[in-house]
């Protein structure tokens, strides 16, 4: 039994799923005729209250379509400093829009509105020009943490005050929205963009959807061509996603129990000098100085326990659909004799 906590990305799809997508019925989406796919983005920004959708295969390429439409080259987007699309996107801000980003030293990757009005540039011609404003929900870095919606709609004031755009990277949306009791539709109201992402904690094999009004998205499909992102018969990766949407969205409370339950014993470990606080279904721990993170590691591994090291001494586990309440207490067993 291999228990893989590295991401909630190593999930498979389920034979239930299997069938749904060889049942799904299919078209060439360059030509927009693919039926099941045209009925995801149809209803994805439906749930937004949004205008229109796009399917894409990741969620990089929706969050910088998104930079791409609402910055020209030469401005800055300001996010957190451990946002995914200055971290974890091979620096396609500055290669594919030319914008650089202005960081903030949020907590656990959330900021402020007035942390953002000091970060704004003066209009002046000799600084660049602060077009953007991006948000990450739940925050991969900040160990899922989810963002207090009241300080978004601050967010969004500070947005309309200097005509600034406001785009979501909402790869793990669905783990806030459960753990918040929050809807899409809030969501939608407030940003101008957003990103969705199928294959983390839903348990789809590939895809993201990116949302928005008519003007953004007519634009973002030639973005989409532009970063090679067109497809054929993806209506059989669409048809998962509707599945997921369908049957996995309320269970990922039980991914966040589980998180919680790691947590608690984790805590306990003399072994471990800190813990962020677990909202949703990643936990992100440090070991105390001596103890040596890579043999910690690989003592898992030897134990067919598999997590990651995300650097400065942080370590990562996330649970997932196909994480077992078997393999649940085979790992709480065995972290407690650690």
């Amino acid at each position: 039994m291999i228990i893989d906590l590295r991401s909630d990305t190593v999930t498979k799809p389920s034979k239930e799923m299997l069938k749904t997508m060889m049942n799904a019925e299919v078209g060439d989406d360059v030509f927009r005729e693919d039926t099941t796919l045209n009925k995801l983005e149809k209803m994805v920004a439906e749930m937004f209250g949004k205008e229109a959708a796009l399917f894409f295969p990741s969620g990089t390429m929706a969050n910088q379509t998104a930079i791409k439409l609402q910055t020209q080259p030469g401005d800055q987007v300001i996010c957190d400093k451990y946002a995914h699309i200055y971290n974890y996107e091979s620096g396609g801000v500055s290669f594919n829009s030319g914008v650089s980003c202005n960081l903030i030293d949020g907590q656990r990757g959330m900021f402020t509105a007035n942390q953002v009005e000091k970060a704004i540039n003066p209009d002046a011609y000799y600084y660049s020009k602060t077009s953007l404003v991006e948000v990450e929900n739940t925050t991969n870095k900040g160990g899922g943490a989810c963002w207090d919606f009241d300080e978004i709609l601050k967010l969004r004031k500070v947005c309309n005050k200097n005509n600034l755009s406001f785009h979501l990277d909402g790869a793990r949306l669905w783990n806030a929205l459960v753990a918040k009791n929050e809807t899409t539709e809030q969501y939608g109201k407030v940003f101008d963009t957003i990103s969705v992402c199928f294959s983390k904690g839903l348990g789809c094999p590939v895809g993201s959807v990116l949302v928005g009004n008519h003007k953004i998205m007519d634009e973002a499909i030639r973005i989409r061509k532009i970063f090679g992102g067109n497809m054929r018969q993806a209506g059989y990766l669409a048809a998962a996603a509707i599945y997921t949407l369908d049957h996995n969205i309320d269970r990922l409370s039980e991914d966040h129990r589980k998180a919680k339950e790691i947590e608690s014993v984790l805590n306990k470990l003399s072994i471990v000098k800190h813990v962020q606080p677990v909202e949703t279904n990643i936990i992100i721990f440090e070991l105390n100085p001596d103890v040596n993170e890579q043999q910690f590691i690989e003592k898992l591994r030897a134990n067919n326990i598999l997590i990651i090291g995300m650097g400065g001494g942080k370590l990562r586990m996330v649970t997932h659909l196909d994480y077992t309440d078997t393999m649940h207490k085979k790992l709480l067993n065995f972290i407690k004799t650690i």
